[in-house]
């Protein structure tokens, strides 16, 4: 079985780059696009940890590679199929954000990468990698029609108060 190495998607949102971010980043906006709806945790640094909560599907845990605001963030997570397995050399995918503006709005590609290097058993991270194809698919579209919403008075001092 071949596995395949790279996931890439990309969308553009018709909102700057500010809000984009803010979006991608802050926990309670990271926990309605990808996640069951609660905050997420998010300590952005590179160092630092995200946990994703995908409520029955467990959660994720991450750590954050590179932090450079509003350009690009990145993080490593397990790609074994372990439920809640803390990220290793091992068993870890790299996935990478980049922002980059275009006409009104911004362009938002994620990668993620590395499945050919993660030591688990060739079927277990074929299945996560077409997993993860269609749902970083379906990960950008929702995000971006999040962040393309309208903010009100209460979202918007709440993203700038963070």
């Amino acid at each position: 079985m071949s596995t395949n190495d790279r996931i890439e998607r990309d969308v553009y949102i018709a909102a700057d780059a500010a809000r984009v971010w803010a979006v991608l980043t802050q926990p309670q906006h990271v926990g309605t696009w990808f996640g069951n709806g609660d905050p997420a945790e998010v300590d952005l640094r590179p160092g630092g940890r995200i946990v994703f909560d995908h409520g029955d599907h467990g959660k994720l845990p991450a750590v954050i590679e590179q932090v450079d605001e509003p350009k690009s963030f990145s993080f490593r997570w397990a790609a074994d199929d372990a439920d809640s397995r803390e990220p290793t050399e091992a068993n870890a995918t790299l996935v990478e954000f980049t922002l980059t503006p275009e006409r009104e709005g911004t362009r938002l590609r994620v990668v993620e990468s590395g499945f050919a290097r993660v030591e688990a058993d060739p079927s277990v991270i074929e299945r996560r990698y077409k997993a993860n194809a269609g749902g970083w698919g379906e990960a950008v579209r929702g995000l971006a029609v999040y962040a393309e919403q309208p903010e009100d008075d209460d979202a918007l001092e709440e993203v700038d108060s963070i």
